[in-house]
């Protein structure tokens, strides 16, 4: 049985977006993003039967949220504990899940205190997919995201003569994005030279190469396609949509190729359920947590040959107008970093025509990406209907 448009998402809710959650927890803020996803569905917290958590960090369980939001029939509790891969992989198990008729009403809640709770590099290396890392790299100083991807990019760089301006290309576009956005933490004007101007964080990463640390949370809620028939906003199918993981998955130095993704894995598969072609996307919200993992994936999902990906992004053709408008909310890289579920909600406001200034004309299709820590890669394809 095919997953292809079993299942629509049918409300989507975020808190605001801040680099300090005022005192407020990961429950309260996942709490706050439920309950405006599950109103947005027109719901009662009652009608909720499944929940999936993604990323499996955070420290909330499935009973916080029976406990606070008075569910009294869970019939489906999971994690994704995959990163920045999770978000959308809850997608696919919210989809699973309903298609099998497990779940009409599924809740997938992501909270983060990114910003003043612990730093990045130590809350990865909790992740168990970091055992391997941790015990041979951590060792030799290879400590936090930003010096694991440098040398993907260094790599991309001196086989393909990909250059740090191409990857300013798309964070000064994703910055333009964020501008439009009125709840997005990075809203200053940036240029080709202020990104050429920010300094080295690993080579040839720059500090506005790299994404934020955010605290929020954001949530969203997935329903059997027929119900949502019924529900008040506009139907968001999930047609497509696939998981793949990368060889070598524990260690990104161990690759034969250091420059293809699980993605590359998972968008044969998700195109090939929904029955399109990337010749056939008209808006998409790529996993940003770096610019250079954006670019990569943009070969991955097959818009450009491997290697085509610096030349693809120049020229604007990543703004609102061009070829494959990206991230059009300000992404990880300048909204908020909700490990991508804020990229979920995102392209759910531009196919039900909600994304206010940032609106791609006429979407109607549309998908969105996940990247997991270690180059787990998860893709949806969405349309409306």
């Amino acid at each position: 049985m095919s997953l292809s448009g079993q299942a629509a998402v049918t409300g989507i809710g975020e808190t605001d977006y801040r680099r300090d959650a005022g005192g407020r927890s990961v429950l309260r803020l996942q709490l706050e993003a439920s309950l405006a996803a599950i109103a947005d569905a027109g719901l009662a917290p009652r009608e909720i039967d499944g929940i999936v958590l993604p990323m499996g960090t955070g420290g909330t369980v499935a009973e916080d949220f029976v406990t606070n939001l008075g569910i009294p029939d869970l019939r489906l509790s999971t994690t994704t504990p995959l990163g920045g891969a999770g978000a959308v992989a809850a997608v696919q198990c919210a989809v699973a899940a309903v298609a099998a008729g497990l779940c009409r009403h599924v809740l997938l809640p992501l909270g983060r205190t990114g910003r003043t709770g612990s730093r990045i590099g130590a809350r990865i290396h909790q992740m168990p997919q970091f055992r391997t890392v941790g015990e041979f790299e951590a060792p030799a100083g290879a400590l936090a995201p930003a010096q694991y991807y440098a040398p993907m990019a260094r790599r991309h760089m001196e086989l393909y003569g990909t250059t740090s301006r191409q990857l300013a290309e798309i964070a000064v576009t994703t910055r333009r994005h964020a501008i439009l956005n009125g709840n997005a933490s990075m809203t200053r004007p940036m240029s080709i030279e202020d990104h050429q101007a920010s300094r080295l964080i690993a080579d040839p990463l720059r500090l506005l190469d790299c994404s934020l640390e955010s605290d929020g949370a954001a949530a969203v809620v997935v329903s059997a396609a027929d119900i949502a028939r019924d529900m008040p906003r506009p139907r968001v199918l999930v047609t497509g949509v696939a998981e793949g993981h990368p060889d070598s998955p524990s260690a990104i130095t161990q690759r034969p190729d250091m420059t293809r993704l699980g993605l590359a894995k998972a968008a044969p598969r998700a195109f090939a359920m929904a029955g399109v072609t990337p010749a056939d996307i008209q808006v998409a919200e790529i996993y940003d947590c770096f610019t250079y993992i954006v670019l990569c994936q943009i070969e991955d999902l097959g818009f450009c040959a491997k290697g085509e990906g610096g030349a693809f992004v120049e020229g604007g053709a990543l703004g609102l107008g061009g070829r494959l408008p990206v991230n059009t909310h300000g992404g990880l890289l300048s909204q908020s970093h909700m490990a991508g579920m804020n990229h979920v909600i995102e392209l759910v406001r531009q196919l039900r025509g909600e994304a206010g200034a940032a609106q791609v004309e006429g979407a109607r299709l549309g998908l969105v990406t996940g990247y997991g820590d270690l180059g787990d890669g998860t893709v949806a394809i969405m349309a409306r209907g």
